[in-house]
């Protein structure tokens, strides 16, 4: 009899366990604002990622926690921020500094779901040293990445191959996220029956080089140039100089490679376009699958890209800066029962807030260590009331604020920034140093963090 109620106790818990929703977890890396998604007028059409909007909430204003790959995909999968983890780069060994702190798989393995993924979750620098074998019971890492004989743009002595660009590989079977999204699509088709299951897929396009298949390149003949300012740095403080001083170098080489070979950096515009479309034709395959399979239309999904990427406004290619451009980033949130299909936040937000959300979507135990606060009330009601600005840090000591209508930047010197997006999106029109605005200054101050964190070594192998 003992025997037969332990065996109605499991069978119980497997019920509830199987009636617990299905999480699907997209990671982009390096996708920016200048995508059909967020801007509608964008030469660079996004339409899986539109039809993914379609079904729940499009955050209009999000960020994420740092703009750099290994910072803000530790900050998204722990809900720590780099302030308090001490994680500000790409190489900062993240599990030294937080060897206990269980990331949002872990506690979904923890709750009772199979987890498992493929493609680029952690950072993978340093031959996957980052990746986080506890977090998963079934792990498909990213592919290497294969470069064609010769650089494939007109200067091969610029760079490295990974500043490369062009039509790249001769067949998209060939490519990184052909394979990531083959792996996606059979754990989809084999979704346990007893276990609810959580799977994490990394694309890794738009990331550099700028290598897509042939047929994502086409149309782009004429893309136009992003908008800039000549004189654009005249009015940064010392601290953003300083930050920046050693990331002009692929600006300056890109104008190098454009006055000796005219049109290189209308390639480069185009290429990344490509490696954009490429992303969201991955993109789609994944959700086609998902709508074959049976509990697709129950399951949650959250789409995210690590951060934003700068094409040449400001001066700027690359990550690693605190503009807009940089940090501004899609983010999609499709729960069945909770949000509305083709709902839009206008809510500055933050990926801190992935962990706590997904927890309290799934019904398990809240974490009140995390940084980030749950988004489950704006997913039920976009207009409610929200007070909490998104946060952005890039290296200690250098932070940004955003609210709806401003960017607030402080640097480890104390100088900053503040820009006025209802009349400068561009951010063309430093306005900290005008005495009228101390009083919008002294509001976002108060939430910049209190303390921070010492940088924690870099993992080194």
């Amino acid at each position: 009899m003992r025997a037969f109620l332990i065996l109605l106790l499991v069978l119980a818990g497997s019920v509830r366990a199987a009636d617990k929703p299905n999480v699907l977890f997209i990671a982009v890396d390096d996708m920016n604002d200048w995508i059909s998604l967020l801007d509608p007028d964008s030469p660079i059409k996004t339409p899986n990622l539109e039809r993914l909007a379609s079904r729940g909430m499009l955050f209009t204003r999000a960020y994420c926690a740092s703009a750099a790959c290994n910072p803000s995909r530790v900050a998204t999968a722990t809900g720590i921020r780099p302030t308090t983890s001490g994680v500000y780069g790409n190489k900062s060994d993240w599990r030294k500094a937080m060897p206990d702190r269980m990331t949002i798989f872990q506690r979904f393995r923890d709750a009772g779901y199979f987890v498992t993924g493929a493609g680029k979750i952690f950072h993978h620098h340093l031959d996957g040293a980052f990746h986080d074998d506890a977090s998963f019971e079934s792990f498909e890492p990213m592919r290497e990445q294969l470069y064609p004989e010769e650089k494939l743009n007109r200067s091969p002595e610029y760079g490295s191959p990974n500043t490369d660009w062009g039509v790249w590989p001769p067949k998209e079977e060939e490519s990184i996220d052909y394979h990531t999204v083959e792996s996606a699509i059979e754990r989809i088709e084999n979704t346990p029956d007893d276990r609810p299951q959580f799977l994490a897929c990394g694309i890794f396009k738009p990331h550099s080089p700028f290598f897509a298949p042939k047929a994502y390149h086409e149309g782009f003949e004429e893309i136009p140039l992003p908008v800039r300012k000549d004189d654009d740095w005249s009015d940064l403080p010392s601290g953003a100089v300083e930050l920046m001083a050693k990331k002009k170098w692929f600006w300056k080489g890109m104008m190098e490679v454009e006055a000796e070979f005219p049109g290189s950096y209308r390639e480069f515009i185009r290429s990344y376009a490509a490696c954009c479309r490429f992303a969201d034709a991955s993109i789609g395959r994944v959700l086609d699958a998902l709508d074959k399979s049976p509990r697709g239309a129950e399951t949650i999904i959250v789409l995210w890209s690590d951060h934003g990427f700068h094409l040449g406004e400001k001066d700027h290619i690359e990550k690693f800066a605190l503009w807009e451009k940089t940090n501004h980033i899609p983010f999609v949130v499709v729960a069945p029962g909770v949000t509305e299909p083709e709902s839009v936040c206008e809510v500055p937000v933050d990926l801190t807030c992935v962990y706590p959300t997904l927890l309290e979507l799934c019904g398990i135990e809240p974490d009140p260590k995390c940084d980030g606060k749950s988004i489950v009330p704006l997913l039920r009601d976009p207009a409610a009331e929200w007070e909490t600005p998104a946060l952005m840090t890039y290296g200690r000591g250098n932070h940004a604020v955003r609210s709806k209508r401003w960017r607030y930047i402080r640097y480890a010197d104390g100088t900053e920034e503040l820009y006025d997006h209802s009349v400068d999106p561009n951010e063309w029109n430093n306005l900290a140093g005008e005495s009228e605005m101390r009083a919008v200054i002294e509001e976002h101050r108060q939430w910049l963090p209190k303390s921070e964190a010492k940088k924690v070594s870099d993992l080194k192998k």
